[in-house]
């Protein structure tokens, strides 16, 4: 293990770190307000450490799959800590666990919140809010990596330990340009989007700030009542079409962009996620229509919200914890399935939720037919046999984080129901649950120790759960 490169490179992302705090800062000296000096502690806090760590003598800078995992997990945990600072220093979240349980809901597009009134951030605080959405959806290594020198292929190991799913989404065979290509996509989308928002009158601050939400899947919003305070359809159907759009593999906007639009369209996993999100929205349309006066008005909400669960954003249109028990079970049930593989999006992934369900179909065919021999394909390649271990290893410690967080959370007086759906979504990196942590709740009401549980569930739920496994099994072997 080389210590040394795993430092310097956890540096440079602190250094990166502390020039995304400009941005903030600059909107705080826009509207005038008090925080700067806040913004500009937290500056130089993250400038120093990421300086003295960066600047750390010793030869030798080769990365490979450990250095990728340590470097990946401890730095997300390190900016989530100096991230929380301008929370904290300027006492609009006066507690540091709650400052920490934030900003770690930001950065892991998660968007559960502590906050009971967030309409009384600061400007510059709630755009560094949506801010961290918009800079972990797409992974602040993978903005590094765009512009760090290639190193002979071994930057390979950071894009793998960060970018969400099973297999890495490749465009090209450079890493570096790999990283430019998904920042290109990123970008461009998100610029649309503010473009969509602007030309239905909605203001530019909150057409910016809800991209960033949109964009990284993560559902912070700057009113207490999210997207259901403007009450405005064009604004659902737009934000609802691109959360979905954010929810899809990047490899397939490549593809698109390169001119393979059928062979776009041929995807599996991408007509899984479509057909899941339709059928779900009939049922639930369906189910919730007697309480609604019209079907327009029930399918909307109907559209929004399961837009919104799968693709783990977690914007709220109308309180749906309301809903027939019906409607609010397949909504856990998308909080778990998530968006696909190579997204901003969360939760188990359509891809690896295909594959399992072809190794079981698989499995029973080879039970009755012993001497026949079956293989998994999806869009029509093998899937190698590495890979099928990999995803049954992932659900396996997935299950067994969610029971033991449960575990963990139930010492806190709180009903099954909150509890459960508390752990499934900051697992997933959904944000708002039922109960307690429901549309119109938050988790400013759990103890300390279930607010730490979560902020682990949430880091490994974002990091694919190996990196934040690693993390602890490489301390617990130091000790």
């Amino acid at each position: 293990m080389n210590l040394k490169v795993v430092l310097k490179t956890t540096g440079k992302i602190i250094l990166l770190e502390s020039a995304l705090l400009i941005l903030p800062l600059v909107i705080s000296i826009y509207y005038n307000e008090n925080t700067q000096i806040y913004f500009i502690k937290s500056i130089l806090i993250s400038l120093g450490i990421g300086l003295f760590l960066s600047l750390i003598p010793g030869k030798g800078n080769k990365i490979y799959a450990k250095e990728g995992f340590l470097i990946v997990s401890l730095s997300w945990v390190i900016i989530s800590v100096l991230g929380a600072l301008p929370f904290y220093l300027s006492g609009e979240i006066p507690r540091f666990i709650d400052a920490l349980f934030e900003t770690v809901s930001g950065f892991t597009t998660t968007g559960s919140t502590v906050l009971k009134d967030v309409e009384a951030l600061s400007y510059g605080m709630l755009f560094w809010r949506s801010f961290t959405h918009w800079i972990g959806g797409i992974g602040i290594l993978v903005f590094l990596l765009a512009f760090l020198p290639r190193s002979k292929g071994q930057n390979i190991y950071l894009m793998r330990a960060e970018v969400p799913g099973p297999v890495m989404v490749k465009f090209v065979s450079k890493v570096n340009m790999n990283a430019r290509i998904l920042c290109f996509i990123y970008i461009a989308l998100s610029l649309f989007q503010v473009g969509f928002l602007l030309l239905g009158k909605m203001p530019l601050f909150d057409s910016v700030v809800i991209t960033f939400g949109t964009a990284g899947t993560g559902g912070f919003s700057i009113t207490n009542a999210s997207i259901a305070a403007y009450n405005n359809k064009y604004f659902e159907y737009v934000i609802g079409f691109f959360m979905i759009i954010f929810g899809i593999n990047f490899n397939l906007f490549y593809l698109i962009y390169l001119g393979s639009i059928k062979e776009a369209l041929k995807s599996e996993e991408l007509k899984c996620y479509l057909g899941i999100i339709t059928f779900f929205v009939i049922i639930i349309t369906l189910n919730i229509l007697p309480s609604y006066m019209d079907i327009g008005r029930a399918f909307r909400d109907a559209f929004f919200q399961v837009s919104s669960i799968i693709t783990t954003t977690g914007f709220i249109s109308s309180d749906y914890s309301l809903w027939p028990n019906l409607s609010k079970i397949l909504l856990v049930i998308l909080m778990l399935i998530g968006a696909c593989a190579g997204s901003t999006g969360g939760g188990i992934k359509v891809y690896r939720i295909l594959v399992l369900f072809k190794a079981a179909l698989k499995n029973t065919k080879q039970i009755f037919s012993p001497r026949s021999v079956y293989s998994i394909k999806v869009d029509n390649e093998y899937i190698d046999r590495k890979i099928v271990d990999s995803i049954q290893a992932y659900f396996f410690i997935y299950l067994m984080i969610l029971i033991f967080s449960v575990i963990i959370l139930s010492f806190d007086s709180l009903n099954l129901i909150s509890i459960f759906t508390s752990v499934v979504t900051c697992l997933s990196n959904v944000g708002p649950g039922l109960g307690v942590v429901g549309p119109v709740g938050n988790f400013s009401s759990l103890s300390d120790l279930s607010k730490l549980t979560l902020i682990f569930d949430m880091l490994a739920g974002r990091l694919e759960l190996f990196p934040i496994i690693f993390l602890l099994g490489f301390f617990r072997l130091k000790k």
